[in-house]
């Protein structure tokens, strides 16, 4: 089997799996990259989240992270969902409707591999599979295998599936036929920049996470500064505003991913509801969610500034 036959092979894989589109990109070292992570990071762009600085060599450069590397393989899971949520209820972020996609993923990810291992390609591919919780630059290398541009609000926006989708990689051993970036399509559009609450949006691609709702109802641990009471707008555990505006996601279709479907109780919960929900009745309805991330106290306590 020849590079080519190999590497489509490898996309055929990756869509028997249900994965919405696979693309490839050669390893190399991020150079621009690492010169915009590091000035972000000196700005204290990243709020608390210190594990972003962690690991700074390996999260620009993936050779680092698997010998041997020759290239990163690219996934784009789809997970907008059939059923949105009421308005008027505390909002959870898309992504969060069903079981936590890290899992989903990441078992995903470890059968496209193994399927991978198996083709008979005349040398053994080795590699690992990635998801978010490992230093990897997951939106850029899906913009270098082809997949779609990083928007102005700094999440990749795929031509035809919006940007409502999980990115996994699989960084492996075999050299093979590599995609093209796609070229930016926001174009003069700005309305992710002007409909954030909380301006986070400091600058096209620039967000600080400070201000950031996604930030504020998970990663920030101490409680919410009083300022950002009244900008929360109705977010209970992250937020897809910036999302729901962008022209590209009228697109977006309905996941199949049967992992993805929502948990119904999850979605018709009120503000009243999420006050008097026991830390016991919590746990048990959000076993498996990604919610669990953020935890109860951090959630109920979100939950009285709506």
């Amino acid at each position: 089997m020849d590079k080519q036959q190999l590497t489509q092979q490898i996309k055929s894989e990756a869509l028997k799996l249900g994965f919405a589109a696979c693309g490839i990109a050669q390893a190399d070292y991020l150079d621009n990259d690492a010169a915009y992570l590091k000035s972000w990071l000196a700005e204290g762009m990243h709020g608390s989240m210190s594990y972003m600085a962690n690991h700074f060599e390996k999260r620009t450069d993936p050779r680092l992270l698997v010998d041997n590397v020759r290239s990163v393989i690219v996934v784009l899971l789809n997970y907008f969902p059939r059923e949105i949520q009421n308005k008027s209820l505390p909002q959870i972020a898309k992504y969060a409707y069903g079981k936590d996609y890290h899992e989903v993923i990441k078992n995903k990810l470890h059968q496209l591999l193994q399927n991978i291992t198996a083709i008979p390609s005349g040398k053994p591919i080795t590699g690992r599979a990635f998801t978010d919780s490992a230093p990897v630059l997951e939106r850029r290398w899906a913009e270098r295998a082809g997949l779609g541009w990083i928007g102005k609000n700094g999440n990749l926006i795929h031509p035809q599936f919006g940007s409502f989708c999980f990115i996994g990689e699989l960084i492996v051993d075999a050299e093979l036929d590599y995609d093209c970036p796609i070229t930016d399509h926001c174009g003069t559009c700005s309305r992710c920049l002007e409909v954030c609450p909380t301006q986070a949006l400091e600058a096209p691609r620039k967000l600080n996470a400070n201000r950031c709702i996604s930030y504020l109802t998970i990663e920030r641990k101490e409680e919410i500064p009083v300022y950002f009471h009244s900008k929360l707008s109705n977010r209970l555990f992250g937020c897809d505003i910036c999302q729901d505006v962008c022209t590209w996601n009228k697109k977006a279709q309905a996941t199949n991913i049967e992992e993805f479907k929502p948990i119904e109780e999850l979605l018709e919960l009120t503000k009243e509801d999420w006050l008097n929900l026991s830390e016991e009745k919590f746990n048990a309805m959000l076993a498996s969610s990604s919610l669990k991330r953020a935890g109860y106290k951090k959630i109920i306590g979100t939950a009285k500034y709506l």
